[in-house]
Order: structure tokens, then C-alpha cells, then sequence
């Protein structure tokens, strides 16, 4: 398998964890995941999202870099190959949809001196699910804090990715969802594997 650094990305209850799990078992690969439970801001902010949005961003992306930065530092002497389950640009398109003008002009130029000492995924995975069935996901996962997302919200989620993905060249790989199950079916994900072996271009790739 040619890509060395795989991200999977997608909206919230997508399956990017459960995924990145198959594909660092699969390929027995160094495995990042976001941290949700480590962040004591979450909670809050759904329950009161103008007050809680600037520290709850900080505290992603610090966590996310403390994550992305040892890869480098204290790379893994058994493989070569790393898989996760978020994007570290995630933190600046969060802090957009969420925070207040003059909060994410502050945001912003703390990510642009952080974002450039860290590594790039060669390709992104991203799992592209419908709102009734990402809400389907969330309730069977049972975070408690998750309970109460709106519709609404998963929609501006996924109209922001959908905008970055459209505006920045990165090698895609976009999995239909309601079409592809990983989980419950080999078939689905050695479909997958086969196409991590290809080598794409810089862009959208439908699987």
C-alpha cells in the first residue's frame, strides 16, 4: 500500500473511528484517533455553545498537535504507515462555523504557525453519510453529550466539509455511505483496499 499516511474524515457518527481501527488492524499501521472524551469543554458547549466555542477549539487543536507533532518526534520503528481519524485543518473549519469573528481571527493565527510542523495525509477517506442516518449512529453510541445535536448543526457540518473538500486539492477518496458498510461487509472494505492501491491524482475520487 502506497499512502503512507491515511486520514479518514466525516461528519459526527460518519464511522471515522471504527474505520481507522479496520485499517490500522488491516494494515497493522500507527493509529491516531481524536481524543473527544479527554476534552472537558465538549459537554459544555453543546449545552451552551457561545460561551464554550473558544475554549473548546483550543483544546482540540492543541490536543490534535500534541497528537500529529509525535509522529515525527517518536515515529513507530514497526511501521511506516499511520491512519487517523481526523484531519488537523478540522480545528480551523470548526473554529470558523463556531466562534465569533475577532475569537477565530485570533484562532487563525495560532493555527497558521502550528499547521506548517505538521504532516499531511497523502490521501483522505471521506465517509459521506446522510443526517437521518449520522443521527441513527449517534444514538446507538450513546455519548450523552451528543444527544441533543441538531439536525441543523450536522447539516452546517457537513455543508463546511463539503466546501473544503470542493475548494482545496487533496488527493479524495468519497464513500457513499448508504452505498458502502466496511463494518458489515468484506466485500465493501476490500473494495476499499483495492483502491488504496491505485495511485490518484490530486482531487475527488468516488469509490
Amino acid at each position: 500500500m502506497q499512502y503512507r499516511f491515511i486520514t479518514i474524515e466525516g461528519n459526527i457518527g460518519s464511522g471515522k473511528t471504527t474505520l481507522a481501527h479496520q485499517l490500522s488492524d488491516h494494515y497493522r499501521a500507527r493509529l491516531i484517533l481524536e481524543e473527544f472524551a479527554d476534552n472537558p469543554f465538549l459537554p459544555k458547549f453543546y449545552a451552551d455553545p457561545s460561551q464554550y466555542a473558544f475554549p473548546l477549539e483550543l483544546f482540540f487543536m492543541a490536543e490534535r498537535y500534541k497528537q500529529l507533532k509525535d509522529m515525527n518526534t517518536a515515529p513507530d520503528l514497526f511501521t511506516d504507515h499511520t491512519v487517523s481519524d481526523y484531519l488537523f485543518i478540522k480545528s480551523l473549519l470548526f473554529a470558523k462555523m463556531n466562534l465569533e469573528a475577532d475569537e477565530y481571527s485570533l484562532y487563525q493565527k495560532l493555527f497558521d504557525i502550528i499547521n506548517p510542523q505538521l504532516p499531511q495525509p497523502d490521501i483522505l477517506i471521506f465517509l459521506n453519510a446522510p443526517v437521518a442516518q449520522l443521527q441513527s449512529n449517534i444514538r446507538k453510541r450513546g455519548r450523552p453529550y451528543e444527544q441533543q445535536i441538531k439536525d441543523s448543526y450536522l447539516k452546517r457540518v457537513q455543508e463546511m466539509y463539503m466546501q473544503f473538500i470542493r475548494q482545496y486539492p487533496m488527493r479524495t477518496l468519497m464513500v457513499d455511505t448508504t452505498k458502502m458498510d466496511f463494518l458489515r461487509s468484506a466485500a465493501d472494505f476490500q473494495t476499499l483496499l483495492v483502491a488504496l492501491e491505485k495511485d490518484y491524482a490530486p482531487g475527488v475520487h468516488y469509490l
